[in-house]
């Protein structure tokens, strides 16, 4: 991840609050970039498994099916984008594990990385069954880093629901209306995504929500690996 991509879409939420009427967008001005801050995700990522997470007690419940692996779970549209155009998805809302943290720009990929393994292992830990791709919710963005949820969706949600421990929370992933912008490379690359996702919005004069989502349909390993296919969804108002 880089600066680039986050300040082509601060411009772009930026001038999305300026539209309380639906004139066309104005061309956003990027802001400047500066130094990135330490990162500072909360929890730790590299303790997995500390939560205490209640399991619920169910008399007479049945065994609690076996996980399934993490390349068959669900996306949350099932239907998949194409490749080379954007289109219109209506986002179900999904009971997910959520967990939130901040990063450096350079430490994007190992912070995320790190936050869906540590909500990975306190699932486990509970006996609650995860079941979609995991997903990082974008909702403050600066020329030093990001703030991001990780999201990874489950079967159901716990009953009764376990207070936040450790940082790990549950709730909803977010629904509704969206456009899906597809990338396919490397995360090196995905600038060039969003910078396709901003030149749509312009010429379609969509005004979206202050934040975006990333939904990551194969493994998030490494920011070089060509193989990574995102699914990129912008919220319109």
């Amino acid at each position: 991840m880089t600066r680039t991509r986050f300040t082509l879409l601060a411009g772009c939420f930026a001038l999305s609050v300026a539209c309380a009427a639906p004139p066309a967008f104005a061309q956003p001005t990027p802001p400047a970039v500066a130094n990135p801050l330490p990162t500072t995700t909360n929890p730790d990522p590299k303790t997995p498994g500390t939560a205490d997470i209640p399991v619920p007690a169910q008399a007479g419940a049945a065994p609690s099916p076996a996980t399934p692996p993490a390349a068959a779970r669900q996306t949350l549209v099932a239907t998949p984008g194409d490749a080379n155009d954007v289109d219109e998805v209506s986002l179900p809302a999904k009971p997910a594990a959520i967990l939130a943290g901040r990063a450096k720009w350079e430490e994007a990929v190992p912070s995320l990385k790190a936050a869906f393994q540590r909500i990975e292992a306190d699932l486990a830990k509970a006996g609650i069954q995860p079941v979609g791709r995991p997903i990082a919710v974008f909702a403050k963005t600066d020329d030093d880093g990001f703030q991001y949820d990780a999201m990874i969706p489950i079967a159901a949600m716990p009953d009764p629901k376990p207070a936040e421990s450790d940082g790990l929370r549950f709730g909803t992933t977010p629904s509704g209306r969206a456009l899906r912008f597809p990338h396919k490379g490397s995360y090196d690359e995905i600038d060039g995504t969003y910078e396709t996702l901003t030149a749509y919005l312009d010429a379609k004069d969509v005004v979206v929500q202050d934040r975006f989502i990333e939904e990551y349909v194969t493994d998030l390993n490494d920011k070089a690996d060509e193989k990574l296919d995102v699914n990129i969804y912008a919220l319109p108002k």
